[in-house]
């Protein structure tokens, strides 16, 4: 079969070496991809919001199935799109992206199917919002209410630094129409975990539970990332707490969207913090996290496709995962500067140097592949270097010894992914 993965991320190249090992497929492509993926596919010149000409090439070229990486193809309409035209497609439609296409709309699902989440406040008009602000107690979350490519979500901790970042999302569209509407939060202190789960609308299948590490720097300090490092399993819950998650999160959402006359078919994730008071719902995504997926896929035993395809054709059927009982440690290699502005086109370094292996695995992320085979930098997260290990102290041991191999101009990343799991626990 042929198979189209549209994206061009460290997700994207991860779903794209799992999708290359089935002996399923016989041709794979990428719209656009990246240098890495380039190696293992066929990169075909197309945005992901050309949803015309994704259409196009896929009928033309008889694309049994395609899956979608990002989030904003899918709240743009791709799959109704390609669903009118007979196309084999992985991911929810336009209605049910709206989980993550406007965080208002989810809140309002979690409000009305009573999934636990943090009380909140809604707000168009930047001063109301001030005062709400000056006359409540700090820290806030604020939030703007549509796609900001993971940078839309504040955390403040004085009432100054909320007024400041009203001001921003309100006043100077720093995040442009995403920003016409905020949620105004309150912080609740924890742990976050991520918690995946397929479904074809009805039927949930949950993959292994990860954490994400969204600051730019070590300690969670600096700005709000799309996410610096991973790892999987979480060893902050057991298997029985992901089974309650899913129960109190995943299930009402899935159901609730049903009786509001949305089939939710794809990937769920749902963004739990761990709190005093049990698991909360920061957020809703519809699609594979990023990077939750270079954790959590190379620790997935068998073939990814037979569940993809299952998916989206409405009828899941597979009822368990196997997986590698093995960590695995992912770190982000970012450009200097990133999350803010950064330069592109820097020759990296060391690639060949690092043993790509099923036990170690470099996804690309902003990389572009000359006409000699070298690698340059084409964004601010650049690459994601993945490593599996017996313990979650090994798999980290691992992959930051293939860190230093790999450099670039200005090059940077966290040192600490995984180290809060080890400071809970010394079995892992």
């Amino acid at each position: 079969m042929k198979v189209l993965v549209i994206g061009s991320g460290g997700r994207e190249h991860t779903l794209a070496w799992k999708i290359h090992q089935s002996k399923m497929v016989k041709e794979l492509f990428c719209a656009p991809g990246n240098g890495g993926m380039s190696q293992i596919a066929t990169c075909v010149p197309l945005q992901m919001d050309d949803i015309e000409g994704l259409k196009a090439f896929s009928l033309k070229n008889k694309i049994n199935l395609t899956v979608v990486g990002p989030e904003l193809p899918l709240v743009n309409g791709i799959v109704d799109e390609f669903e009118k035209v007979g196309l084999c497609i992985f991911g929810p439609n336009k209605e049910a992206s709206q989980l993550e296409g406007s965080k208002v709309f989810a809140k309002t699902i979690m409000s009305k199917y009573g999934i636990p989440t943090a009380p909140y406040k809604v707000f168009e008009d930047s001063n109301t919002a001030k005062n709400y602000v000056i006359e409540s107690e700090p820290p806030f979350v604020i939030k703007a209410d549509g796609l900001a490519a993971g940078k839309g979500v504040i955390v403040t901790k004085t009432t100054e630094e909320a007024v400041q970042a009203i001001t921003n999302i309100l006043d100077n569209k720093v995040f442009g129409s995403a920003g016409n509407k905020i949620i105004i939060e309150d912080f609740v202190e924890g742990e976050e975990l991520s918690v995946l789960a397929f479904t074809d609308g009805q039927s949930i299948l949950p993959l292994a539970s990860s954490q994400d590490h969204k600051r730019a720097f070590d300690n969670d300090e600096g700005p709000n990332t799309g996410g610096m490092g991973a790892y999987s399993p979480c060893p902050l819950v057991s298997q029985d707490d992901v089974h309650v998650i899913v129960e109190k999160a995943i299930k009402p959402a899935v159901a609730g969207l049903k009786q509001e006359g949305i089939t939710y078919k794809g990937l769920i994730y749902a963004g739990i913090m761990i709190s005093k008071q049990g698991p909360i719902v920061l957020e809703f995504n519809v699609r594979f996290g990023d990077p939750e997926t270079q954790a959590v896929i190379p620790r997935l035993k068998g073939d990814l496709v037979p569940i993809l395809l299952e998916v989206a054709k409405g009828k899941l059927e597979t009822k368990k995962l196997a997986w590698d009982h093995r960590s695995c440690v992912s770190v982000v290699l970012a450009s200097g500067g990133y999350p803010g502005s950064y330069q592109k086109g820097l020759t990296i370094n060391g690639l060949e140097k690092v043993p790509v292996s099923n036990d170690c695995m470099v996804f690309h992320a902003g990389t572009v592949r000359d006409d000699k085979g070298m690698f340059t930098t084409n964004g601010g997260r650049v690459l994601s270097v993945s490593a599996l290990g017996e313990t979650l102290k090994e798999s980290q041991k691992n992959v930051y010894g293939l860190m230093q191999n790999i450099t670039f101009t200005d090059a940077f990343y966290r040192g600490d992914i995984g180290t809060k799991a080890l400071q809970h626990s010394t079995t892992y």
